[in-house]
C-alpha cells in the first residue's frame, strides 16, 4: 500500500514507520521540519527512498503541495499532535494541544475531499480520555464522552476525521489507552522515583489505569489499516484492566523495587493544575471490537507486558 503519515516522526510514529516499511509499503511522512532532525526513524529509514520512505514538508494549518500525496494514497494515518502530557494547562497550552489536533485533521480531511482518487481508509488517534472520568462500569465504544477538558479535545479531534466519512472513506478512531514503553509516554515518566526506591501511586491508587502495551498500539494501527470489516471508534487498551495501585506495584516487582511512596491527590494538584485530573481519574476500557474483530493482543496481561519491557538485567 501507499500511506501517507502525518505525525510519523513523533513517539509512536518512530515505532510504526519501521513496521509498515519492513513490510514493504510505499510511505511518505508529512513533517513540519524542512530539514527533519535526526532521530531513529529519519536515519536511515526516512532518508532513505530505496526504503520506499519520503518525507514531504506541510505546516499541518493548511492545504499546499503535500496535498498532492493524498491523491493516490490507499491510506492515511493521522498521529500529528503535541504530547499531552508535557507541560502544565495553562489557557495558552490547552489552545496548543488543541490545535495541534484539529488543524492538522481539517487539513488532511480536506486534501482527502480534493482528491480525485481518495484513500480508502483515514486511521486516527485519539484517546481513552474521550471518556473522561468513569469510576464504576465496563467502558467500550459506546459509553457516551465525558465532560472534562480531555474528553472535548478528543471528542472534536475525532469529529474533524469523521468528516472523511462523507466523501466515501473508511474511518477508524482509535482510542488509546496509556501507552507503555520505556522510550516516551507516561511510563518514562513515572520511572525515575522508582529507580530512586522512592515509587508509589498517585492519588488514591483506585482509580482504573488504561495501559497498552507500545506493540499493541503499532498492532492495531495496522491491523485497523488492513481489515476492512473495522470503522469508527476502537478503544485500544489492555483486556486485563488494573488500578494504578495495581500497576504501580506490577512495575515495582518487575524492576525489583519498592513501591510504597504514594503521592497524595492534592500534591499532583498544586504541582500540575488540572493536567493532575488525567493522573487521578480513569476508566476500566474495554477492547471490545478489537477482540470482537479478531484482534489478537501481543501483551494482553499487564506483569509480561512489563517484563517485555524491562527484561532481566535491564533496569
Amino acid at each position: 500500500m501507499r500511506i501517507v503519515v502525518a505525525g510519523g516522526t513523533g513517539f509512536i510514529g518512530g515505532f510504526l514507520i519501521p513496521k509498515l516499511s519492513a513490510a514493504k509499503h510505499q510511505l511518505v511522512i508529512l513533517s513540519r521540519n524542512r530539514e527533519p532532525s535526526p532521530t531513529r526513524i529519519s536515519s536511515p529509514v526516512v532518508a532513505n527512498t530505496e526504503a520506499g520512505v519520503t518525507t514531504e514538508w506541510w505546516n499541518g494549518t493548511s492545504v499546499g503541495r503535500w496535498a498532492e500525496t493524498i491523491d493516490g494514497a490507499d491510506a492515511v494515518i493521522n498521529l500529528a499532535g503535541e504530547s499531552i502530557a508535557d507541560k502544565r494547562w495553562t489557557r495558552a497550552r490547552k489552545l496548543d494541544l488543541l490545535n495541534s489536533r484539529i488543524f492538522p485533521t481539517r487539513s488532511i480531511v480536506e486534501a482527502i475531499r480534493r482528491a480525485r482518487k481518495r484513500p480508502s481508509v483515514l486511521v486516527n488517534a485519539s484517546a481513552v480520555g474521550y471518556y473522561g472520568s468513569v469510576e464504576t462500569g465496563d467502558v467500550r465504544e459506546t459509553h457516551p464522552k465525558g465532560y472534562d477538558f480531555l474528553a472535548s479535545l478528543c471528542a472534536r479531534w475525532e469529529d474533524e476525521a469523521r468528516a472523511a466519512e462523507t466523501f466515501g472513506v473508511r474511518v477508524v478512531r482509535l482510542r488509546f489507552g496509556i501507552i507503555l514503553d520505556k522510550e516516551g509516554g507516561a511510563l518514562k515518566k513515572l520511572l525515575p522515583p522508582f529507580r530512586l526506591f522512592a515509587g508509589g501511586w498517585l492519588g488514591s491508587g483506585r482509580q482504573w489505569f488504561p495501559w497498552v502495551h507500545r506493540d499493541d498500539v503499532i498492532g492495531m494501527i495496522i491491523y485497523a489499516l488492513e481489515n476492512g470489516a473495522i470503522s469508527g471508534p476502537v478503544n485500544v487498551a489492555g483486556p486485563e484492566a488494573v488500578t494504578m495501585k495495581e500497576f504501580c506495584r506490577a512495575l515495582g516487582k518487575v524492576l525489583k523495587r519498592p513501591c510504597w511512596a504514594p503521592v497524595p491527590g492534592f500534591v499532583l494538584r498544586v504541582a500540575l493544575g488540572e493536567l493532575s485530573g488525567m493522573l487521578l481519574t480513569g476508566q476500566k476500557v474495554v477492547p471490545r471490537k478489537a477482540l470482537d474483530a479478531g484482534y489478537t493482543f501481543q501483551h494482553p496481561s499487564l506483569t509480561p507486558a512489563l517484563e517485555a519491557i524491562f527484561p532481566p538485567g535491564s533496569t
